[in-house]
């Protein structure tokens, strides 16, 4: 008998481990464990849509003719962790061989790889191949660069895929990167419509009673839960995306309105990143779409590098520098990570709607995330092993392999440029621009010091200024250390001093890490 363990990521029937087997004497098994709901404390929401979409999942392999064995979690003889279920399993079943698809995250691979011996069977760990760019090729491409820029990456694999290509091979529109045209300030006047939302069924509704019931004191409100919880509903998700937000998804994707909180964004990264969808079924939609001249070029390309550039980068580079990215820090920051992060209580506008949007549905979108709150952490200098755990606990769609070169490399530049070519810093003005965040702020965010002064703007000053040793050498770097140096003496005095006392104004806020302290985040 083989045993075919499936996880909570690698909710897909074209799973590699399930293909050219005899399901007569195949076992397939799905685990609710409470080790991987509490390694961090994650987000309610994102308990309750893995469980339910595995629990959807397990009933349409049954569908498909497949023997499942479905532990719940509260199964009373539930071991709580893969290793335990597996091990149990084995002697259920009398299996003799184990199958499984490669982990997503490092510490369940270094698990799986420790099976063999402890359980005296033979295990095939089958590649994960819905992934674009298997990991080999991206060792490859790795090795044979000095700067591992994420651009010519993608235009290797938009060569691999053909997606937006041409028959001459060159890229569709004549040029690779339509960025340029994607970086519009929100838009006036123009409502939209509500997301499509997917409305607990009977299994869901199960599952949200079983989160409330037993971890209740994790972060979030499950109050408007309504993401998509099986493949048929990603896909419908996927097609109101490419009907409705697409055609303006590029030209307003960094932009941010407080109180709207998908704007023109997909919401498929859970979906994507569960194995409710694959990244080339979202990105043959896509460039269908604009073929048929539904979308234009800046968007569906926009997208298309987010889903096979900048995803499959991410996950390359996790594999390439784990396990050592987890510690990395390389300005030394050593600040907790201020309350408000779990709270939302702070007079910052745009820093309380991020953290509001966060908790109520398990999502910001990518601008919130590096440029809002990501930004203020490395300003600040939060210990960005606080940063990591936090992103990792309360995003639905956070799963190591993506979150940690995301806030480790690109957001915190804890990795000092391994994986971005500058830090991604920036004061008020960025914020001013991109959102309507500034507008309704007890914050002034033309001003640098005073009482009603932007945080971000002195903030910003002064992180260029304790870090100059490590950054103005940096290419990219020479204009702000330009201004910086502009600046009077006295007028540097004041920005330090400013800088100083907000910061000192944080110190004593509850420290927000889970991992660490097992404290519970307060209600917003």
């Amino acid at each position: 008998m083989l045993l075919i363990p499936i996880l909570g990521d690698q909710l897909t029937l074209e799973l590699a481990s399930l293909r050219g087997v005899d399901k007569s004497e195949t076992r397939l098994l799905l685990m609710e464990v409470m080790e991987e709901a509490t390694y961090v404390r994650h987000h309610k929401a994102k308990i309750v849509l893995i469980l339910s979409a595995m629990r959807h999942f397990a009933e349409e392999l049954r569908g498909e003719g497949w023997q499942v064995d479905y532990i719940r979690l509260d199964d009373p003889d539930n071991s709580g962790s893969f290793t335990g279920e597996v091990g149990r399993a084995l002697a259920r079943h009398g299996a003799d061989a184990i199958r499984i698809v490669g982990a997503g995250e490092w510490r369940v691979q270094k698990a799986i790889e420790g099976w063999a011996d402890r359980f005296g069977v033979p295990i095939e760990i089958v590649p994960d191949d819905r992934f674009i760019c298997p990991l080999t090729d991206f060792f490859a491409w790795a090795a044979s660069r000095r700067e591992l820029v994420m651009e010519s990456f993608y235009r290797q694999q938009r060569r691999r895929t053909g997606l937006l290509m041409e028959a001459d091979d060159t890229p569709t529109g004549g040029q690779w990167n339509f960025d340029k045209d994607n970086r519009a300030p929100p838009p006036k006047g123009r409502p939209l419509r509500e997301p499509q939302r997917f409305p607990p069924d009977d299994i869901t509704r199960e599952v949200i009673a079983l989160v409330e019931g037993r971890f209740s004191h994790h972060f979030g409100t499950l109050d408007s839960f309504a993401l998509p919880v099986s493949a048929s509903e990603a896909r419908e998700l996927l097609a109101d995306f490419i009907t409705e937000r697409l055609p303006r998804f590029g030209t307003y994707q960094d932009a941010m309105l407080e109180g709207v909180d998908f704007l023109y964004h997909s919401r498929l990264s859970t979906s994507l990143n569960c194995g409710l969808l694959t990244a080339i079924e979202v990105c043959e939609a896509t460039e269908a779409a604009y073929r048929r001249g539904e979308v234009p070029l800046n968007a569906a390309e926009g997208f298309i590098r987010q889903m096979i550039g900048w995803r499959e980068y991410i996950r390359g580079m996790y594999w390439l520098e784990m396990p050592g990215l987890s510690g990395v820090n390389y300005f030394a920051n050593q600040r907790d990570l201020p309350d408000f992060y779990w709270t939302g209580q702070t007079d910052m506008a745009c820093c309380a709607d991020s953290v509001r949007n966060t908790r109520d549905n398990a999502y910001a979108h990518h601008i919130q995330r590096l440029m809002v709150l990501g930004n203020f952490a490395m300003l600040a200098g939060i210990d960005p092993a606080q940063v990591a755990d936090w992103y990792l606990v309360v995003y639905a769609d956070a799963y190591e392999w993506v979150e940690h070169p995301n806030v480790l490399g690109m957001s915190q530049y804890a990795d000092g440029g391994r994986l971005g070519t500058k830090p991604y810093a920036g004061s008020g003005a960025y914020i001013n621009k991109m959102s309507n965040y500034c507008k309704g702020c007890r914050f002034d965010v033309k001003k640098r010091v005073g009482e009603d002064a932007c945080p971000f703007n002195a903030l910003y000053w002064d992180f260029l200024d304790r870090n100059e040793k490590k950054l103005r050498a940096n290419r990219r770097m020479w204009q702000p250390y330009a201004t910086w140096d502009r600046f009077g003496e006295d007028t540097k005095a004041d920005v330090r001093a400013q800088a100083k006392r907000f910061l000192d104004s944080l110190e004593g806020a509850a420290p927000g890490w889970a991992r660490a302290t097992g404290q519970e985040p307060a209600p917003l």
